[in-house]
């Protein structure tokens, strides 16, 4: 593992040291947990788009004509 030393304002640091307490982690453990759930996000769109763009029509129309041309369970409705 990597060292790195941050600065953060006070009320941050606070802040996420009462949360990693009632939590039940330590303080480098939220922040690495942290660090990596915004880093997921921000690649996700990215990784979709990379995927899609290697993706093939065929197979999408293919695996969508595989589903049932059904409606919706009464409680599986947007409405």
């Amino acid at each position: 593992m990597t060292t790195l030393t941050i600065e953060l304002p006070d009320f941050l640091q606070k802040h996420i040291e009462t949360l990693a307490i009632k939590e039940g982690f330590t303080v480098s453990q939220f922040v690495i947990a942290a660090a990596g759930e915004k880093l997921a996000a921000l690649t996700s769109l990215e990784t979709l788009r990379r995927e899609a763009a290697e993706g093939r029509k065929e197979d999408f129309v293919y695996y969508l004509d595989a589903v049932p041309d059904i409606s919706a369970d009464e409680n599986d409705s947007l409405c």
